[in-house]
């Protein structure tokens, strides 16, 4: 095709296609810089598409609008988990309490953050944190940090540089993205010395690797796995017997960080914060993002002397959380001060205990409801905790299985993602499964806006 016969060279100017996009409903949000780049973007799109004849004028107004649309979309956006997982990394893991999101709303001017308001004084951001986690634990102080790999550098920074630090083989444990314990360790300064073997550990192995160099004997919680069968590891307790006679510091890490025991549910023992300072653990840590269903944090409860120490710390500053962080947690705690309504306000908590009969009597009213626009039915599946939490632990549940004559399974569970509201769910035996364990309020309504808005 030469110059004279490629119609492409007829394609309209940015500025003519400008005019046409600026009487355009809901354009007035987008500054021009923004919208000429998007009509350069389509143009030069159409140019290298090899097409022989151009779209037309209104074609073209409409991708340009378009592009402007998804980008304004794009970013974290609000999103359905019909996955069923409850803590889904991917969806930003714990769903907060509604307490925990009105006390960040609250925060919409200046704050109490860091000032004892009796006093007129500079106060601690974590003070009211310490003072729950006190009530709910027992350790006698207590601070934060932005996650728990954030306060496991710390706590082995401050503790344990330039000293050793035993831990068995069976719990160098390696995290999402690749992140693995003995790097950590690494970083903090601290000499790792490894004991025992991949499913078997005994205390005599602990006691033989003490020398003078000695400082923290480290535990950590198989929160995201589990060794089962011909299996032994160290409870805590027998780790504090270590400690007499000896200048040792026993550090728990607890991983998801439990603060209820839900074997009354059926479920597996986790170990939690308050079995850890029974035991006589001297400094314990945990997420404050999974089993507690608060927001990203890193906590760090144990001995006065030894979270002072780990207080100061320039680190500490370094790792510190900001004011929305720590309205989310203050509220989100303060739910576990109540047992008889924790379990209906604490969403993690809601969702891993939810009577499969409840679930069921769920899908079938959601079901229903989606018959009007697609094949559906109600099927027995599994839900999972997800995000390093109770690995061993299927969730019995049902879900909303759904196909459609001009979808594939794939294809149809990709526009739902795209669609707006998002929802996502997971494709199996070739159709779409909702899974009601993780939908929350006002979910089923839009779910249905989104597939009405996709079969419209």
């Amino acid at each position: 095709m030469n110059e004279t016969t490629d119609t492409r060279r007829f394609l309209p100017s940015v500025d003519k296609i400008l005019q046409h996009v600026n009487q355009t409903a809901g354009m007035d949000t987008f500054s021009h810089e923004q919208k000429v780049d998007a009509a350069r973007n389509i143009l030069n799109q159409i140019r290298l598409s090899g097409v022989h004849e151009p779209p037309e004028m209104e074609e073209i107004i409409h991708q340009v609008v378009s592009l402007l649309e998804l980008r304004q979309k794009a970013g974290i956006r609000r999103v359905v988990n019909g996955a069923g997982i409850i803590l889904h990394t991917g969806l930003g893991r714990a769903v907060l309490p509604r307490e925990a999101m009105d006390a960040v709303k609250n925060l919409d001017g200046y704050s109490s953050l860091q000032i004892d308001l009796e006093t007129g004084e500079r106060g601690r951001r974590d003070a009211e944190i310490e003072e729950i986690l006190h009530k709910l634990t027992g350790a006698e102080a207590a601070t934060v940090v932005n996650n728990n790999a954030a306060a496991t550098l710390l706590v082995l920074t401050v503790l344990c540089k330039d000293q050793e630090l035993i831990v068995s083989r069976g719990q160098l444990i390696e995290i999402g993205g690749s992140f693995r314990l003995p790097d950590i360790i690494a970083a903090s300064g601290a000499r790792m010395v490894e004991v025992g073997t991949t499913n078997k550990t005994h205390l005599r192995d602990y006691e033989n690797a003490i020398t003078e160099h000695t400082r923290v004997l480290l535990r950590v919680n198989p929160s995201n796995y589990r060794i089962i069968g011909f299996s032994k590891m160290v409870p805590t307790k027998d780790l504090v017997s270590l400690k007499t006679g000896r200048d040792l510091i026993v550090v728990d890490d607890l991983g998801c960080g439990a603060l209820v025991d839900l074997r009354k549910f059926g479920l597996p023992y986790e170990a939690t914060v308050q079995d850890s300072i029974a035991a006589g653990a001297d400094v314990a840590l945990f997420s404050g993002d999974k089993l507690i269903s608060g927001p990203q944090a890193g906590i760090i409860v144990g001995k006065k002397e030894n979270i002072t120490k780990i207080r100061k710390h320039p680190l500490a500053r370094a790792m510190r959380v900001g004011k929305f962080t720590i309205a989310a947690l203050e509220a989100t705690l303060k739910l576990f001060l109540n047992p008889e309504t924790m379990f209906e306000k604490i969403p993690v908590l809601r969702m891993i205990t939810t009577p499969l009969s409840s679930l069921q009597n769920h899908a079938t009213a959601l079901s229903q409801r989606l018959a009007k626009y697609a094949s559906c039915e109600v099927r027995k599946d599994y839900s999972v905790c997800g995000g390093g939490s109770l690995p061993d632990c299927p969730l019995e549940t049902a879900v909303v299985a759904i196909s459609h004559a001009d979808f594939t399974a794939n294809e149809l569970a990709k526009k739902l993602r795209l669609g707006e509201p998002s929802v996502v769910t997971r494709v199996q035996d070739e159709k779409v499964h909702i899974d009601v364990r993780t939908l929350l309020d006002g979910d089923d309504e839009r779910i249905e806006n989104a597939i009405k808005e996709l079969f419209k």
